[in-house]
């Protein structure tokens, strides 16, 4: 069955709300506005299944009931990648979803974005990589994780990333894979699996 999905709200708006810059204190900001905006929201069309938002929603409320907040993820673009667009829209998604979502600036090395999800305190890390980088950054920063001490927090990854290269990031510790065309619900249904079955067994 078909799926129509909207990002509702004025672009420029979008756009200021979600810049970051190498001040985390801006970065953390810009993201709890991201989360109280109550007007922008996704508004997700099904034909089959109208209750799939409000599902994932309940699960992210669920969460937070359990373990004292909410499902925590940070969303990074590493090395040279400079496409934005998706990584914000993405962003937006998850916060009307029910995820606290902090962004990375653009351009972070490995060790940059592991210390800011450890600092942070996230439960899931999602690398976006449109620019081929994903076989040395995504592997590099699970290292750089294990060095901080941050071995628990999952890590997916999406943007165009080839199908023959899955396997790879599967070996090297990553949880998920997003190809592109992933429906953000289906993404979001599967990030907050992953939690659950992590820490609410």
């Amino acid at each position: 069955m078909g799926l129509k999905s909207y990002l509702i709200g004025d672009r420029d708006d979008l756009s200021k709300n979600l810049r970051s810059n190498n001040d985390k204190r801006d970065t953390n900001r810009c993201c709890h506005s991201l989360h109280k905006r109550r007007k922008r929201r996704i508004c997700i069309e099904y034909e089959s299944n109208p209750e799939v938002i409000n599902a994932i929603k309940d699960r992210t409320t669920k969460f937070f009931e359990t373990q004292g907040r909410r499902p925590r993820l940070l969303v990074t673009k590493m090395g040279q990648d400079g496409h934005d667009r998706g990584f914000k829209v993405v962003a937006s998604a998850y916060a009307d979803l029910g995820f606290d979502v902090d962004i990375s600036p653009m351009f972070q090395t490995p060790a940059e974005a592991a210390k800011m999800a450890v600092e942070n305190d996230v439960h899931v890390v999602g690398a976006s990589s449109l620019a081929a980088g994903h076989k040395s950054l995504i592997p590099a920063l699970i290292e750089e994780l294990k060095k901080l001490g941050g071995e628990d927090i999952v890590v997916v990854a999406g943007g165009v990333i080839p199908p023959a290269d899955y396997d790879f990031l599967f070996e090297a510790g990553v949880a998920a894979v997003f190809g592109p065309g992933t429906p953000i619900p289906d993404s979001a249904d599967r990030t907050l699996a992953l939690l659950e079955k992590k820490y609410l067994g």
